[in-house]
């Protein structure tokens, strides 16, 4: 699978730094420990050219799988025999309650079938002004005093996303709940949020210390999101009757086709929950590579500002999209075999795991061409197709992310709107590394310089 660039829109190349990956594979606690804090350190460098890698792992075949064809196999064509994993639903329930992303079965397709209208094109459409509008007011915050100085754009971006995720979902922006929203987060990632042994090795239905102190963390969490949805409701009496103006709107009115059967409260709060995570988290980790790409990369960076008065906008997409092949937001997609399975002539047993990492399909020697390089023209129109089983960013098959399209439109907005309006740089040399636990953080909040275009 060659994925060159179509000529005419190569610029001077550019490789950011990555960790370097172990030489050989990693012992069974040193993997525990590389989970814990960086998970692309899990693979050796070997596992960039192998299709498919097997290790035992506490008794159990644990598989990575890096051909498309298998990823195919185990996300579309056999995906009801892999469910989600013990240690997943461990560490995202306590936050996203039994919502979309981790919910199974019978539940998971009522809930898909319920939500799927909220997320047509053109209810896609009705939520770009709160896009437009958070992002031109960061815009304008970035100008004030911290702006002559180094800039820490990650703290700014993690706001923006979460302004966005905000007024799409409630009508209104987070002044009032985004301190203690990212608080809650924040608090979570630190220490109940990372994959811990006794997550792999003790049952579900057991409650381990560390459940315990999650579920404490739930309870509160859940008194928190009731009360954002109540102030949120109080605050709606000017709201014409029948009117959708967010995703809370449209989720309250989303019938399951099948059943008419809409979302209870509790469901309800879980698909908020879902929706305001996933989406303002991985948004800013994107935006944020995005940028420290740009600031390494000054021709790619004025085409982006170039079109950014456009209604069209395809080189910023182009950007955004080869900035998730290189930082995916998830960097893993982990699954558990229900029933015995074949995977490349291995017997896969009920119980065994298997792992398929956009972070090695994204950069696997034998699926892209220079797969290290910042080359945002792989995704330009009239580029060679990018194989589905290749470039993952939003998951396949069944389970493929909902909001996917709005993801996409949001990022190229705001992307836009901050480039065309500024120049960015970095403030120091300090090389950015990706740490990948949850999703594909930066190892440190880099220091940038923002210059207003004239």
């Amino acid at each position: 699978m060659d994925m060159q660039a179509p000529p005419g829109h190569a610029t001077a190349r550019l490789v950011p730094p990555v960790p370097a990956p172990p030489e050989q594979e990693l012992a069974t606690l040193r993997f525990i420990a590389a989970m814990r804090v960086n998970g692309i350190l899990c693979w050796p460098a070997s596992a960039y050219e192998a299709p498919l890698r097997h290790r035992r792992l506490f008794g159990r075949n644990r598989f990575t799988v890096s051909d498309p064809e298998l990823v195919r196999h185990v996300l579309v064509d056999n995906a009801a025999n892999y469910a989600r994993t013990p240690m997943t639903i461990r560490i995202l329930r306590p936050l996203l309650g039994d919502g979309l992303l981790i919910s199974e079965g019978t539940a998971w397709r009522h809930q898909r079938r319920t939500l799927a209208p909220a997320f047509t094109p053109r209810a896609v459409e009705t939520l770009v002004p709160h896009i437009l509008s958070a992002s031109d007011e960061a815009v304008v915050a970035l100008e004030g005093p911290t702006a002559r100085g180094p800039v820490d754009l990650f703290a700014a971006l993690q706001r923006l996303a979460l302004e966005i995720a905000g007024r799409t979902m409630f009508s209104v922006g987070m002044a009032v709940h985004g301190d203690r929203l990212r608080g809650f987060l924040e608090a979570y990632a630190a220490r109940l949020g990372r994959p811990h042994l006794t997550d792999l090795l003790v049952p579900l239905r057991f409650a381990t210390p560390l459940d315990r102190a999650r579920a404490r963390f739930r309870r509160d969490w859940v008194a928190f999101l009731d009360g954002v949805i109540a102030d949120r409701d109080q605050g709606q009496d000017g709201r014409h009757e029948g009117e959708a103006r967010d995703l809370l709107d449209l989720l309250r009115a989303a019938r399951d086709p099948e059943t008419g059967r809409g979302f209870t409260h509790e469901e309800l709060r879980d698909q908020v929950a879902t929706m305001i995570l996933a989406g303002h988290e991985t948004t800013a980790v994107t935006l944020l590579w995005a940028c420290t790409l740009l600031a390494l990369a000054p021709e790619a960076q004025a085409a982006v500002a170039a079109e950014s008065a456009s209604a069209d906008k395809p080189f910023t997409r182009a950007v955004i999209e080869e900035t998730m092949r290189l930082y995916p937001p998830a960097f893993v997609l982990a699954r558990r075999a229900l029933r015995p399975d074949m995977l490349g002539g291995e017997a896969v047993r009920p119980g065994d795991s298997v792992t398929i990492s956009p972070w090695l399909l994204h950069r696997h020697r034998k699926l892209w061409r220079d797969p290290d390089a910042f080359d945002p023209a792989r995704f330009l129109p009239g580029a060679p197709p990018v194989p589905r089983f290749a470039y993952l960013p939003f998951g396949a098959g069944p389970r493929v992310c909902i909001g996917a399209a709005f993801a996409l439109t949001e990022a190229t907005l705001a992307l836009s709107r901050i480039v065309g309006h500024f120049r960015i740089e970095r403030a120091d040399a300090r090389p950015v590394l990706p740490a990948a636990v949850v999703t594909t953080q930066p190892d440190h909040a880099p220091a940038f310089r923002l210059t207003r275009r004239a």
